[in-house]
Formats: C-alpha cells, sequence, structure tokens
C-alpha cells in the first residue's frame, strides 16, 4: 500500500464550500471522475469542458431541472489539489445545495471529510503543513494583524526560512559524513569550525522564531482581558465605553452583575475578549457569591486585568488574591467627579462620558507591544510550531555542546537529525499519518 492508498486520494470527493442560507452556495469536487459526475447531472450548450473556464447551465434530476448555476472546471495539475476539481455555484438555500449534493453523491463522489481538501493539496506537495495551516489560520482570523499573519504562512515566508535551515543541517551532515571517511585529513580543523558555525547560524533564527512566540500567541488568540474591581466601580460601564455601545446593563445597585458577560473588541490590529465580571466583595448572597468566585477565577485566567476603582470613592479596599494576577492596569473611573482616590501610574477615566478611553487603549498597546508587531516578518502563531522549534532548539544545542568538546562527530550527527525531524514535523516533511489527520480533522467541511 502506498502513502496515497492510506489516505484515500484515489476515488472522488465532494462537499459544501460555502456555507449555505446566503445567496449562493459553492459546491466542490475534486478528484479524476470529478468531471464525469458533473457532466451526468450538469446541461449546458457546450459539448466539451475546458480547463479554467466557467460554465452556465442547469443541474437536472431524472431530466428535471433543479436549478440555475454555473460551474468552474479546473483540470489536473494546474487546480488546488492537483487533482481534476470542480465548483459548482448554486442558489444557497439549504434544500436546493442539499439536493445538488446528493445528487453528485448518487453519480459516485465521496462526501469529504473535513479538511479534505486541504490534505489533498498537501500530499500532493501543492502546499506544505504549515501553509496548510494556514489556511485554516485565515478563516478562523478574529483580527487584521490575525490575517496578515496568516496571508504570511501561507505565501511561504516560515516554510522559506525552515527550508533554509533544513539545508544548512544537511550541509553540515554532509561534512560529518566527510570528517568521519577522513579522519586525518589536513583541513579536518576548519571542517570542524565550519560545522560549529553553521550550527551556531541555524540556532540565531530559531531562536529568533521563538523570540516571536509571544506575539504570535497574542496575534493569534487575541488577549484575554478580565474587568475586575468592587461592586458599583464602573466595570459595565468600562465595558460599554470599550465596546462602543450599551452592551452591559448598568445601574446604581450594587451587585447588578451576576455572572461574566463576554464582549470582543478590536484594538490596534489584536482582539480582546473582554469579560465584565461580578463586583469583588463579601457575600451572604449565594448567587452573588458564585458570581464573586467566577470573577476571581476570570482574573486568575486572564493575560490583562483591568482593575477598575472608584475614584469618587475615598474607601480604598485592597482586593484579595490581586499578587496572581498578570498585567495588570488600574483604571480609576468617574474621573468627571471630584477625587477622593489617588493611585499612582493608574489611567484616569470617565466611562459614563468616554472620557480616558482612547489612553486606557494606548497603555494596552504598550504593555503588549502592539505597535511593534511586525507580521511582515516570520511570526510564530501556532503553538504546535513553538513546541517543535523548542524540541528543535535543545537537540541543536546539544549538538552545538558536543561539538565543542570534540565528542564523536557520529553523535553530533545524531543530535542533528533530531533536529531535522523537528522542523520537519513543522513543515510535514518527517509527520506520521496520525498527525496528519488529527491536524487536517479540526479544518471545516468543504476546505
Amino acid at each position: 500500500m502506498t502513502k496515497l492508498d492510506k489516505f484515500n486520494l484515489y476515488d472522488t470527493i465532494v462537499g459544501v464550500a460555502a456555507p449555505t442560507g446566503g445567496s449562493i452556495s459553492i459546491i466542490r469536487m475534486s478528484g479524476s471522475d470529478a468531471l464525469d459526475i458533473l457532466g451526468q447531472v450538469f446541461v449546458c450548450k457546450e459539448a466539451e469542458f475546458e480547463s479554467h473556464r466557467v460554465y452556465y447551465g442547469w443541474i437536472v434530476e431524472d431530466g428535471k431541472r433543479v436549478d440555475e448555476v454555473l460551474a468552474t472546471v479546473m483540470l489536473a495539475p494546474r487546480t488546488f489539489t492537483r487533482q481534476n476539481v470542480v465548483e459548482i455555484n448554486c442558489h444557497g438555500g439549504a434544500l436546493v445545495t442539499q439536493k445538488v449534493l446528493s445528487l453528485l453523491i448518487a453519480q459516485g463522489a465521496r462526501l469529504a471529510e473535513a479538511g479534505e481538501f486541504t490534505k489533498r493539496a498537501f500530499l500532493a506537495g501543492r502546499i506544505d503543513l504549515s501553509r496548510a495551516e494556514a489556511v485554516m489560520d485565515i478563516i478562523q482570523a478574529g483580527s487584521d494583524l490575525a490575517h496578515k499573519a496568516a496571508i504570511s504562512q501561507l505565501s511561504g515566508r516560515l516554510s522559506g526560512l525552515l527550508d533554509t535551515c533544513t539545508d544548512n543541517l544537511l550541509n553540515q551532515l554532509a561534512r560529518i559524513e566527510m570528517a568521519i571517511d577522513y579522519p586525518d585529513h589536513e583541513e579536518a580543523e576548519i571542517l570542524s569550525a565550519d560545522i560549529k558555525a553553521g550550527l551556531e547560524e541555524v540556532l540565531s533564527q530559531i531562536d529568533r522564531l521563538l523570540s516571536t512566540a509571544s506575539q504570535g500567541r497574542v496575534i493569534r488568540e487575541g488577549i484575554k482581558t478580565a474587568i475586575v474591581g468592587r461592586p458599583n466601580a464602573g466595570k459595565s460601564s468600562l465595558l460599554n465605553a470599550l465596546v462602543g455601545h450599551q452592551r452591559a446593563i448598568v445601574t446604581h445597585v450594587a451587585g447588578t452583575t451576576r455572572d461574566v458577560l463576554r464582549e470582543t473588541i478590536d484594538i490596534g490590529g489584536v482582539f480582546l475578549t473582554l469579560s465584565d465580571t461580578a463586583g469583588i466583595r463579601h457575600t451572604d448572597d449565594i448567587v452573588e457569591a458564585e458570581g464573586v468566585a467566577r470573577s476571581q477565577q476570570e482574573a486568575e485566567s486572564a493575560d490583562l486585568v483591568l482593575l477598575v476603582v472608584d475614584g469618587s470613592d475615598s474607601a480604598l479596599h485592597q482586593l484579595e488574591d490581586a499578587e496572581n494576577w498578570r498585567n495588570v492596569i488600574t483604571v480609576v473611573n468617574k474621573c468627571d467627579l471630584p477625587q477622593k482616590t489617588h493611585i499612582a501610574d493608574a489611567v484616569q477615566v470617565s466611562a459614563k462620558n468616554h472620557e480616558g478611553i482612547e489612553e486606557l487603549k494606548i497603555k494596552i498597546k504598550e504593555i503588549f507591544a502592539i505597535n511593534k508587531i511586525e507580521y511582515e516578518q516570520e511570526i510564530v502563531t501556532n503553538a504546535r510550531h513553538v513546541v517543535l522549534l523548542q524540541n528543535a532548539r535543545v537537540s541543536l544545542v546539544a549538538a552545538i555542546d558536543a561539538a565543542n568538546v570534540d565528542e564523536f562527530v557520529d553523535m553530533v550527527a545524531i543530535d542533528i537529525q533530531s533536529t531535522l525531524v523537528a522542523l520537519g514535523e513543522i513543515t510535514g516533511a518527517t509527520v506520521d499519518e496520525d498527525l496528519i489527520n488529527k491536524i487536517f480533522s479540526e479544518f471545516c467541511l468543504g476546505k
């Protein structure tokens, strides 16, 4: 059995590539029988299909018209999957889309698994694994920077750098093989120095990639932000001011917020998931106490805590467990009223009048260095890639250490091989079948 057999690449698959419910649905089909299957259900004026052309006609069943459609025909190998591909633009109703899909399946196509079209593109060598993952990142991008980073990865920036590192490591293996075969060669010392220099160059590239991991996580996952404070400090008003509309209920009654309310906003191309929490205080009310407990949990797990303090209230109480919070910005609210509370390094706002909100956003950008993110360079946004780069670094450092103490060169080669395996799992060069299936199972259907 070949690699292609294991992944069922020889049958023809079909799936809905654009969600139903809109004005248009797109049904995608890929495989050697795609054109034959299309011909069984599609009627148009042209007698033969040419590549990369759009045909107008009707989908029919037993001679009766089902829907008026446009069919795009793309012949192998100039397609995404490097197989024959057909895309049918039909009307977007759920019933008509399902009818067209069922007709294609009845003629021999198989319903595609999640991510199977992109998996075929990867297995056919059209894209590597990191670029395949970027396809899903583009679909799921929740901010402008996340989209730009995904486009950068899809265009091959990360792949190109890793390919350069791989070529460098392979060159060092070739030099090691020469050193093994000719141990008494007069240029052995020069050869050893070249190997060390080559390994250190790759280490520098890996370290540079890893240095972008924290920014990459912010770009991909956003900033989980908890708005916490005492009751009536203005937490819900601050959420509304940041969102730009009345999202949370605001009253003068303490304890209005009983559960966590979430909203997402974009700041400088990065999205913040804001959590408006219940006021933290001691209470005998069972429901409010549960809300307080959830508030504390939100603060402990957040990337950013906005600690809201009522500036017009002279009673400033220290909140419990605040020392366990990360990246705390103290927000002194109600600056439009006479101030009785003064806190150094706090951001002064009036959530009611939207004063100081832009200053708060600037502070957030500074903490997470959002304005310094350079998406045009290689940025690691995928947690799987970070782990593999860390593994590659461990092996590479071991190889350099071994080379520095003049251990047996074959031991250095073993560590280099381990580095190559880790890098290969990012691009897909050394990835196994189970991991491939797992990665693509997280894709949406029809992609």
